[in-house]
């Protein structure tokens, strides 16, 4: 039996779909080593390769997400003009299942690691159902390595990407984490995740935890941490401010190979923290916090959201001045965004103040809801303001230079591949 595992590509023109440093999927690799030797997998990254419709498949298998929606359903239409069986999983499936079905023969909801087997047995036999359901939380242990062999090829900027947690324990009413995994946090076993790590190849000798916190628990990861040591690895990852307040973590993730956290500072304002929920952030220590990281040697990517309803016209200005000042190794902007499945998608729905059903459009860099104190159009050019402010030669070379030291080997590719992207996506 053959089988495509497909991730589609972004919208033309989009800042993300025009990033040089891109990074494979991982649930694609996972879900390929769960099929057993009867099948015949391949896996089709959209963003790196063309695809090539005319090589046989059994059944085709599509990752969702919000964004990449209306060309996901563009490919499931493809395929089954082919007469391939087509199944629809991920984030914006499980959210919008009667939606998803109309461009499918089946779908799945929830995490695909709790209905993989199933469908590939009723596929087998002819029987397959219009939807599947994962049964309860999936546990992230047994499982085969991923196969990494389906993607060597292909032209990653880091291909060694590993998960050793799975959720949040935060609730941040925009997130679709949260909405997705149950409000929950489960650990891999260390074993399986050191005998991961040992069979890795290549790959820039740098590891991608592509963990949404991979601090959620901190007794966990103080033993993940003191097992990496050894291997001499060096790595990246997601992490939440509070890691600031932990001398003993940051040490650890230091001696370890940390390299760069993607760190969610979400707002300079207290009242828009409140707002959402992510009460751990204390926009007091925000200046300190990047400090700590940086003495010890630790880059930070900072998350920033824009759009909130405490937000005027001046937030854009002094986000740039606090990224500059505290010479942030790199920052991204998002435009709060309601995705499916979330609170803020609710609340809103009910409010009426969202206005462009366009999934493509929800790629957190389109304006698609009414905010309360500027403009949909002012919202949106603050953001392009924004981008050009802090990806212009002047701001990478004072945040990056100034002062000297061990950021450019990772953060100077980063820095000049979303000024790239910025560019090719008309912000500059």
């Amino acid at each position: 039996m053959r089988l495509k595992l497909v991730f589609p590509r972004w919208p033309a023109g989009s800042y993300w779909g025009s990033m040089f440093f891109k990074f494979p999927t991982l649930a694609l690799t996972v879900l390929a080593a769960l099929c057993g030797e009867d099948w015949e997998v391949s896996i089709w990254d959209e963003n790196v390769e063309e695809i090539d419709f005319d090589d046989p498949a059994d059944l085709v298998g599509i990752s969702v997400m919000t964004p990449l929606a209306p060309r996901a359903y563009e490919l499931a239409r493809r395929f089954r003009e082919r007469g391939y069986k087509v199944i629809l999983g991920g984030f914006h499936p499980t959210f919008l299942p009667q939606e998803a079905l109309q461009h499918a023969d089946a779908v799945g909801i929830g995490e695909a690691e709790g209905y993989w087997t199933e469908v590939l047995s009723d596929f087998r036999r002819g029987t397959l159902k219009r939807e599947y359901r994962a049964h309860g939380l999936p546990q992230r242990w047994g499982w085969p390595l991923p196969r990494r062999e389906l993607i060597r090829d292909k032209p990653y900027f880091f291909k060694n990407t590993l998960q050793t947690t799975r959720g949040c324990p935060f609730h941040c009413d925009f997130c679709a984490v949260t909405a997705f995994y149950g409000h929950t946090y489960r650990n891999r076993p260390l074993e399986e995740v050191e005998a991961e790590i040992g069979g890795l190849e290549g790959g820039l000798n740098y590891l991608v935890f592509v963990d949404d916190n991979i601090v959620g628990c901190r007794q966990y990861a103080r033993e993940l941490l003191r097992r990496l040591i050894p291997y001499g690895k060096r790595w990246l990852s997601h992490a939440t401010l509070d890691l600031a307040r932990d001398p003993e973590l940051i040490d650890l993730c230091a001696r370890s190979g940390c390299k760069g956290l993607f760190v969610g500072f979400e707002s300079l304002s207290e009242a828009n923290l409140k707002e959402i929920g992510k009460s751990i952030n204390r926009v007091e220590e925000y200046q300190e916090a990047v400090k700590r990281f940086h003495d010890a040697g630790i880059g930070i990517e900072g998350s920033f959201v824009v759009g909130f309803d405490e937000d005027e016209v001046s937030v854009f200005e002094r986000l740039v001045e606090f990224v500059n000042k505290t010479h942030m190794d790199g920052a991204h902007i998002f435009i709060r965004t309601p995705f499916p499945g979330t609170r803020l998608y609710r609340k809103w729905e009910r409010e009426g103040r969202i206005f462009d059903r366009d999934w493509s459009h929800y790629d957190l860099g389109h304006v698609v809801f009414y905010p309360a104190r500027m403009s949909p159009e002012r919202l949106q050019e603050g953001y392009y303001w924004a981008y050009r402010e802090l990806y212009s030669y002047r701001s990478i070379i004072w945040r990056l230079l100034f002062p000297p030291g061990w950021k450019l080997q990772v953060f100077g590719p980063m820095n000049w591949g979303i000024r790239r992207a910025c560019k090719l996506s008309g912000y500059f």
